[in-house]
């Protein structure tokens, strides 16, 4: 029986947003909400996304027609000047801006302080995740504006490990897009620092190429050339979202792990899907990936900006088996607070 018909909104279907989306409608289709989806422009994501009703549109007249199309609310993710746009199209229903991420600190203040007028004039409310650089900078702009705050949710039993012949060399992931705030460098200067312990470290990179700065991309080049990089660096582009689980399996049964580099995450979803498919996890102190990673318990972090001090943890890692294993099975049973009927029973709360 379907209780309430809502429509998500974000610019293009890429990253930790068309995850959470496809995740989340999951989760509130059990629960009788009809979800569809809103993208602006296309993107690689669109090859992930089955069984939800898809719009892919930046025209007015478009965006018109899907939004009378009996929504009892609307959630816009990011776009700030969406709100007015969708007012003025006629929608009278409740109209939610969602925060996701939004980079650094210094740029989510900066986009929190830009939102705030259309935000307060347009909407009903605010969503965001359960992450302390957000929480303070919502408070401290919104004090009157309506906050519904809650951990995003995420299907470990559909994202799981998948077993294979385990590769005959440690890997090192990554996944991100070759941008400033996924800090790349960092992932470049410990490859280069951690092939001196184990020269034969794989380090593989799994990257959007249809999203970023081409200056950027000729600078990732040139850094990889300098440093001698080549030969132990692999890029994997666009891979389907499913294919994923593979090749997290197979980091974790290297021997191996994810790094993650990020200056700041809101959530982080590469790292709960390499939790849940039993490959270890070392990060920078993102903020957001504090709800999955408490330090040698489900993972490990290194000192930000130094990432001289990712290296004996990395070491460590990979050398002592007793904590491997016990952050291994402690990360994948971590992994049930953010379960779907959980976030299913926050979101109706909005609703109401």
């Amino acid at each position: 029986m379907i209780t309430a018909k809502i429509l998500f909104v974000f610019y293009l279907p890429s990253g930790g947003m068309e995850t959470l989306n496809r995740q989340r409608c999951k989760a509130l289709k059990k629960h009788g909400i009809d979800c569809h989806l809103l993208y602006l422009q296309n993107g690689t994501g669109m090859q992930n996304i089955s069984e939800i009703p898809t719009y892919i549109t930046n025209e007015d007249e478009e965006i018109k027609r899907i939004i009378k199309d009996g929504f009892n609310a609307i959630f816009v993710c990011s776009d700030i000047g969406l709100l007015q746009r969708i007012r003025t199209l006629g929608f009278t229903g409740k109209l939610i801006y969602e925060v996701q991420g939004l980079g650094s600190y210094e740029s989510a203040e900066k986009i929190l302080l830009q939102a705030k007028t259309n935000v307060v004039t347009y909407s009903n409310g605010i969503l965001f995740p359960n992450t302390p650089h957000l929480i303070n900078l919502i408070h401290a702009y919104y004090p009157a504006t309506p906050k519904y705050c809650f951990h995003n949710c995420f299907d470990k039993d559909e994202f799981r490990y998948v077993s294979s012949e385990a590769p005959r060399f440690p890997i090192v992931g990554w996944v991100g897009r070759i941008e400033e705030n996924k800090n790349w460098k960092d992932y470049l200067e410990f490859s280069f620092r951690f092939l001196k312990h184990k020269p034969d470290t794989q380090f593989w990179m799994f990257i959007d190429d249809t999203l970023g700065d081409p200056q950027e991309r000729m600078r990732f080049n040139k850094r990889v050339t300098q440093m001698g990089l080549t030969s132990s660096l692999k890029l994997h582009a666009n891979v389907p979202h499913k294919q994923m689980a593979n090749y997290f399996s197979m980091i974790g049964d290297s021997g191996g792990f994810l790094l993650s580099t990020s200056k700041v995450e809101g959530f982080g979803y590469a790292v709960i899907e390499a939790m849940s498919c039993r490959c270890p996890v070392l990060s920078s102190d993102s903020d957001g990936v504090k709800a999955f990673i408490t330090h040698n318990t489900t993972g490990k972090f290194y000192t930000n900006e130094k990432i001289e001090t990712a290296v004996p943890e990395a070491l460590e890692l990979l050398n002592n088996d007793l904590l491997r294993t016990s952050i291994i099975e402690q990360a994948y049973n971590h992994l049930d607070v953010f379960n779907l009927d959980t976030y299913a029973s926050e979101f109706k709360n909005i609703l109401k």
